[in-house]
């Protein structure tokens, strides 16, 4: 990845963004904490009003028995991985190539839990249900991430996830969702999370991505496994005294934007087919199918760089910061749309893709 100065810095000084919802600075947490009772009592340990009713309200609204807060993905995904191992005596467990846990956590699962990933499928293409039957052991559990980041956040049909969760649940395979971008699926889908969670034994959800909350994760599933993540949260530190500041920020951000998944999913519509039909401007998936996409530029990231730049200084709105390398001599960046763009005035917009057009 490239992460130049003058693209970095370009990108900083603008006053609009086509990504996320905004900076995220203090005024992400005062905003949350502006009709907040200064008496509000902090949970301890795990206890209290403030966690245990945030718990239960985003258990009932994915539709799963229970719900432990944890203060990171990372940590409850690898709690929700080890439990179901331990369950099945069968330290191995599958998913895509490019799976965060395979490539953003430093082999934690190996190095911390003695796991034994196996990958399904290749890395440019979605995990299929026949990647699935040709696994060549048994495995415990396998994960599955809506969207596929990586790839530019493609989805499989949901009738393929149907077919995939009940050959799991057929042979015995528990079943866990990497739903850090849940919510942004539904409206390609036209499910509800509960509709969707209904498919997995045990389900993750993130509050900073497409909420834009501060931090925090909620790990979902039936008593006994809800349960058994407190300790394994326990044992890895996220017992935190108190967690309420990022509950409240969760909650705050969850109410203010969970009906908007629909407006940010035509907003990246709408920007995808605008860097299309640019020349040596593609996008993947080329119809985005939440409210993320990547965007690929068919020359290096030097060249790219100061065009950027050159957009960002004379719009004022910033496209982006970085530029990833990609195969066959091009660079691209990724684009998460959220309320931001919809603070873009038309013809600051029009310009942008101006400009990107010649």
């Amino acid at each position: 990845m490239t992460n130049s100065n003058i693209l970095k810095d370009s990108f900083k000084k603008t006053a609009y963004k086509l990504s996320q919802h905004g900076p995220r600075n203090a005024s992400v947490l005062q905003e949350a904490f502006e009709s907040v009772d200064a008496d509000l009592e902090s949970d301890i340990y795990g206890d209290g009003a403030v966690i245990e009713n945030f718990q239960d309200k985003i258990a009932a609204f994915l539709g799963k028995e229970t719900a432990v807060f944890f203060p990171s993905g990372t940590m409850a995904q690898q709690a929700a991985l080890r439990i179901w191992a331990d369950e099945k005596g069968n330290k191995k467990i599958a998913y895509h190539p490019l799976s965060h846990l395979e490539i953003h956590e430093q082999d934690a699962l190996r190095e911390l839990q003695s796991m034994e990933p196996l990958l399904l499928g290749t890395a440019e293409r979605l995990l299929t249900l026949d990647d699935i039957r040709n696994l060549s052991e048994p495995v415990s559990c396998i994960l599955i991430e809506l969207p596929q980041r990586e790839i530019g956040g493609q989805l499989p049909t949901f009738a393929e996830l149907e077919e995939i969760s009940a050959y799991c649940r057929s042979n015995g395979i528990r079943l866990h969702l990497d739903g850090a971008r849940l919510w942004e699926v539904t409206p390609y889908y036209q499910k509800s999370e509960k509709e969707i969670c209904a498919l997995f034994d045990s389900v993750y959800v993130s509050f900073y991505k497409g909420l834009g909350g501060i931090a925090g994760a909620i790990l979902a599933g039936d008593a006994d496994f809800t349960k058994e993540s407190k300790v394994w949260k326990r044992r890895y530190g996220g017992d935190l005294i108190s967690l309420y500041p990022y509950i409240v920020s969760a909650d705050y951000y969850f109410d203010k934007r969970i009906g908007k998944m629909g407006q940010y999913y035509k907003a990246a519509k709408d920007l995808a087919r605008r860097f299309n039909a640019c020349d040596g401007v593609r996008t993947v998936p080329e119809v985005p199918v939440s409210n993320m996409f990547h965007v690929y530029f068919e020359k290096p990231a030097e060249d790219v760089e100061p065009i950027l730049a050159k957009i960002h200084a004379e719009t004022n709105v910033g496209c982006s910061g970085y530029l990833q390398a990609k195969p066959g001599d091009a660079c691209g960046f990724e684009l998460s749309i959220g309320d931001a763009v919809a603070e873009i005035p038309a013809e600051r917009l029009d310009q942008v893709f101006e400009l990107l057009g010649k």
